[in-house]
């Protein structure tokens, strides 16, 4: 009998959770664990989130502070390519545009040299113009989102367009290339041109015009005047200025040379 007590003691010991004390307790520990977890996890996936978007971008090498560069820019809708933008229409003083369609990037600071120097410090601040990887638009014109069909009128008329920007690293480049994900994030480079297109996707994205190329390449060469390099040329000009006044010596001297000789012959003569 004893035997028999003890096993359904221990049975239903077994199915309580080992006796009424202990399945009555709620492992607080466990579940106090299994919150920390979650929450040190969700922490995590926040912080990882916040560096990927908050990435911290190097701003050494070119343009450096004070140095300028400049690039030529164009927007084809459906087509055709609109006029150049307006120039004095930006925000910043540093990422302009000139009417002739030559974008001038100065870097004030660090946050906008180097590799700080992208297409969307000048499009966030220039006023009407949007351009992002489904959305362009043409400041005072309609925004074009990705598969918008092109209106009537239009080369592309009646066919589905997407953004696409495609650009030269200069002006002398024959092959286009696109940038990997946001446009925006596009650096800039010395004589570089950049087409801003919403058209099909089999389309070709033209160079901008042949003016605003024209305009780019004397504007990289103005800026190199202004290189180091030119303090140079200048010094050496005035070298060769100061050089014929250094020359005038040797007629001074001839003048007291002849000076001295009548004195001498008078002398002789007194003797």
């Amino acid at each position: 009998m004893a035997s028999n007590s003890t096993g359904k003691w221990v049975e239903r010991a077994a199915t309580t959770g080992g006796g009424r004390s202990y399945g009555g307790q709620r492992p607080v520990n466990f579940y106090a664990a299994i919150v920390l977890i979650c929450v040190v996890g969700l922490m995590l996936i926040a912080y990882s989130r916040y560096e990927r978007t908050h990435a911290v971008v190097s701003s050494a090498g070119p343009p450096i502070v004070g140095q300028q560069w400049d690039a030529g820019f164009a927007i084809d809708i459906c087509g055709t390519i609109k006029p150049n933008l307006p120039a004095n229409n930006a925000k910043s003083k540093n990422f302009t545009i000139s009417a002739n369609g030559v974008i001038s990037v100065l870097p004030a600071n660090s946050s906008q040299s180097g590799a700080n120097a992208t297409l969307e410090k000048f499009i966030s601040n220039y006023r009407g113009l949007e351009l992002s990887q489904s959305v362009l638009q043409y400041p005072g014109g309609k925004a074009y989102t990705n598969g918008t069909v092109c209106p009537a009128g239009t080369p592309d008329a009646g066919k589905a367009g997407v953004v696409i920007v495609n650009y030269w690293p200069n002006y002398e480049s024959t092959t286009a290339k696109q940038p990997a994900g946001d446009p925006q994030n596009l650096l800039f480079s010395q004589g570089q041109l950049i087409t801003a297109a919403f058209v099909p996707t089999s389309a070709t994205i033209p160079k901008p015009p042949q003016s605003v190329q024209t305009a780019t390449q004397a504007a990289v060469s103005a800026a190199a005047g202004q290189a180091p390099g030119a303090s140079t040329t200048t010094s050496t000009l005035k070298s060769s200025v100061v050089t014929p006044t250094t020359a005038v010596t040797p007629t001074t001297s001839a003048a007291t040379t002849t000076t001295a000789a009548p004195a001498s012959t008078t002398s002789t003569t007194l003797k």
